[in-house]
């Protein structure tokens, strides 16, 4: 047999004389697994070099796939996934990528055995991606190249060469495969959503939400699932964390519009949101549309107007093309009678505030008094319980705000006594909560000799109050005392606030 002379041409890198010398041996019998083995090397030595010529690579490849080669030669098939990998990469770095051929050079591979446990299926794997990931072919793709196959060394994020960290290949495969699974919508109104395949994929992506809560996106693309499948409650709670961390992109606003368009309110509120966000005009031009046509049912003229200009703008800077629901409406008479504005910054802002809250529902709301309030730092001292008492700034949520207010608030982290982050606050009329930290005191005023400070009761007066109502030991009065944090005992205490 001819092994050893086949190798050392093929090593010498003259290749057809290897190949002839591999082919004469086969044609004697093209049973002979040594004939098939002699062949198959040669066949993968000139693959290597040919894997930038796409339709020669190919012909290669028939050659390789006609052998018939055993499941067995493992060696063999796991080293030809590296040469598959290197034409696949070719491929799918060329601009533009020619997706049809690289489809085609998958179809070539699909029947072969190539070994699945290797590290090297993960590199062909992401030779594919990235020419097929939005193509109508990935679904077929990632289904054969099959998720239960990745590794844990592929959610490992990778360094460019910048030294800025990329996204993990298998964060970017299930990305991609939920994005082709979402629904498609086409000029003619007509929807394209494969909702069984969806709902297959549902509980891998679960798993990996579990599994791995450090990445952002496949929790995004969950919900984005949920919401086409009218799962809105689940939807919500999977978005949540995620809009948390990525509320100045406009795009999540536009995603939690739609969770709650069955409540005009909030789904108002969250498109002034998105529009608040500072993003380039031309990614916002949808967002502009569909406000424009709430505005419109609000008959809101002004805004529409010039909301509609503003898209309209941005379409026509970019060449986009002018969709025909808003060529429509420049032709109505209240468009032509409607003046407009710059912008509409003013407007989102008196709705934005309503969309923020939205993103803390998962945190339960309380009750809080207002205690006290430096103005000049903007800085409120409340109290909820014994248990529950400190300081927040306000100015976010209030231009004003005065002692003895109730408002309810959701707050993030704080420790009795000190500093709360304040997440929302609106101020509210409770009576009832109120009645807590008020009470009316009645009687004689206690003033030791030599002090500037008295009591009523339990209640202590300030020596600023003794001084201005000119209050002495003995007095009779009557007053409204309030609930207050004592720094000095480390507790909560009456203070006389006013005589009445």
């Amino acid at each position: 047999m001819p092994s050893k002379e086949i190798k050392e041409l093929r090593q010498a890198g003259k290749l057809e004389e290897a190949y002839a010398m591999a082919k004469t041996e086969l044609d004697a019998d093209k049973e002979n697994i040594w004939g098939k083995r002699n062949m198959s090397w040669v066949l993968y030595t000139q693959l290597d070099v040919i894997a930038d010529n796409p339709n020669h690579f190919l012909e290669k490849l028939k050659e390789v796939k006609d052998l018939n080669l055993p499941e067995n030669e493992e060696m063999f098939f796991d080293n030809i996934s590296i040469v598959i990998a290197k034409a696949a990469r070719n491929i799918s770095y060329q601009q533009p990528i020619d997706t049809s051929t690289l489809y085609t050079l998958f179809k070539a591979i699909k029947d072969l055995p190539i070994i699945r446990s290797s590290k090297w299926f993960s590199v062909l794997y992401k030779a594919f991606h990235k020419g097929l990931k939005d193509t109508i072919h990935f679904i077929e793709f990632a289904d054969w190249w099959d998720f239960s196959n990745i590794k844990q060394e592929d959610f490992e994020k990778e360094a460019k060469p910048n030294g800025k960290q990329m996204m993990s290949i298998a964060e970017q495969a299930y990305i991609a495969y939920a994005k082709q699974l979402l629904p498609i919508h086409n000029q003619y109104g007509e929807t394209t959503f494969d909702k069984e395949k969806a709902i297959e994929f549902l509980p891998k992506l679960t798993e990996i939400v579990d599994k791995h809560p450090d990445l952002q996106y496949p929790a995004y693309f969950h919900a984005k699932l949920l919401l086409a499948l009218g799962d809105k409650k689940d939807g919500l709670t999977l978005l949540l964390p995620f809009a948390k961390r990525k509320k100045n992109d406009f795009w999540v606003w536009d995603l939690l519009a739609e969770v709650f368009e069955e409540e005009p309110e909030k789904e108002f509120a969250c498109y002034c949101r998105a529009l608040c966000c500072h993003s380039p005009e031309e990614m916002l031009v949808k967002v502009r549309q569909k406000f424009a046509k709430l505005l419109i049912d609000k008959q809101l003229y002004v805004e529409a107007k010039t909301e509609i200009e503003l898209l309209m703008k941005a379409r026509t800077e970019h060449a986009f093309k002018i969709p025909n629901e808003v060529v429509e409406w420049t032709n109505l008479e209240w468009f032509k009678n409607a003046h407009s504005n710059k912008s509409n910054s003013a407007f989102y802002k008196q709705y934005a505030p309503i969309a923020d809250e939205l993103l803390f529902t998962d945190i339960p709301e309380e009750l809080i008094f207002v205690e006290f309030v430096n103005t000049d730092k903007k800085i409120l001292n409340f109290i909820v319980s014994d248990m529950k008492h400190g300081f927040t700034k306000y100015e976010r949520f209030f231009n004003d705000i005065k002692i003895g207010d109730t408002v309810r608030v959701r707050f993030q982290g704080g420790a009795v006594g000190g500093a709360y982050q304040l997440l929302t606050a609106t101020k509210v009329n409770n009576e009832e909560f109120k009645k807590q930290f008020y009470k009316e005191v009645e009687g004689e005023v206690r003033i030791k000799q030599g002090n500037t400070f008295g009591f009523i009761g339990d209640a202590f007066i300030h020596p600023s109050i003794v001084a201005k109502q000119k209050l002495s030991d003995g007095m009779k009065i009557k007053g409204i005392a309030l609930k207050s944090y004592n720094p000095e005992k480390k507790q909560l205490s009456w203070k006389l606030i006013k005589s009445i």
